[in-house]
């Protein structure tokens, strides 16, 4: 599956919660479940600029292609950033480059979540871009 059709997969899973909220619910849901890093890990380098919580992004090269592990104070932005993780994910660092997310305007994101968090996953996107770039 390329990654296109993996983010249109994703869309189609989350849209078909129909109530925004609970489909909010479901993507801080996620959070909790998605891979974080090591207390080692959990350096000044780890953290993503431009997030008013604090959020840790490690990437790792694992044959061939890239491994996200995260975390973060609030549950919703580590829920954003899971969902993040999650489209990225086992992809090859060219293919992470090209393809921006539509997640946020397909899932009604942007209009449900303050311009400070918006920002935030704009930052946790360009987190995982530079590492996808310094690996590609």
């Amino acid at each position: 599956m390329s990654l296109a059709e993996k983010q249109t997969a994703m869309i189609a899973r989350y849209r078909a919660i129909e109530d925004a909220h609970e489909r909010l619910a479901a993507i801080t849901s996620r959070g909790k479940k998605w891979p974080a890093p090591t207390d080692a890990e959990r350096t000044d380098a780890a953290l993503v600029p431009g997030c008013s919580s604090r959020v840790w992004l490690v990437g790792e090269m694992s044959e061939g292609v890239c491994r996200f592990r995260m975390d973060a104070d609030s549950p919703l932005v580590k829920g954003l950033a899971a969902l993040l993780c999650e489209l990225y994910d086992g992809e090859a660092a060219a293919e992470i480059v090209a393809l921006e997310p539509e997640l946020a305007p397909a899932l009604g994101l942007d209009r449900m979540l303050s311009p400070t968090r918006l920002h935030g996953f704009a930052s946790i996107r360009a987190a995982i871009r530079r590492f996808a770039e310094r690996n590609a």
